[in-house]
This record gives structure tokens, sequence and C-alpha cells, in this order.
């Protein structure tokens, strides 16, 4: 899975905040919707530029991630 399928950095875009590629949106907003207790379908709905695809892709990154650094931590 490459993670530019996901997310982009691009310091002429949003200042270089890690966004879902294609897009203006900052993948912190995904984050501050389910904290806040939102479901994807709000968030896609609210962000129309955002792909379903992504959003699972990024849980999916993000998954991993954690993942691998805990079994790395162990």
């Amino acid at each position: 899975m490459n993670r530019a399928d996901f997310i982009e950095v691009d310091l002429e875009k949003m200042s270089g905040v890690p966004c879902f590629t294609g897009t203006r949106v900052p993948v912190t907003n995904l984050l501050d919707y389910l904290e806040a207790g939102d479901n994807l379908d709000e968030f896609l709905t609210d962000f129309p530029t955002v792909a379903r695809e992504q959003v699972l892709g990024v849980r999916k990154l993000m998954r991993e991630r954690l993942l691998t650094e805990y079994e790395t931590a162990a």
C-alpha cells in the first residue's frame, strides 16, 4: 500500500499539512470528526472531495503504523 495514494504533503498546499491526496482536506479533519463521535458518512458528506476509498486507505495505513510501532516496542 502506497501512502501517496491516500495522503500528500505539499508545502504549496495547506502549508505542508498532510491532506487527502488531490484535495485540500487535512487528514486531521477525519480524526476530529471521529473524536467528536461523527461517523464516516457525515465526514464524507461534509468533504465531498474525499473518496470513501481514501478514508479507508488512511485508516488502514494508521492501523498498520500503529501495530508496527507496537510490535517494535514490545
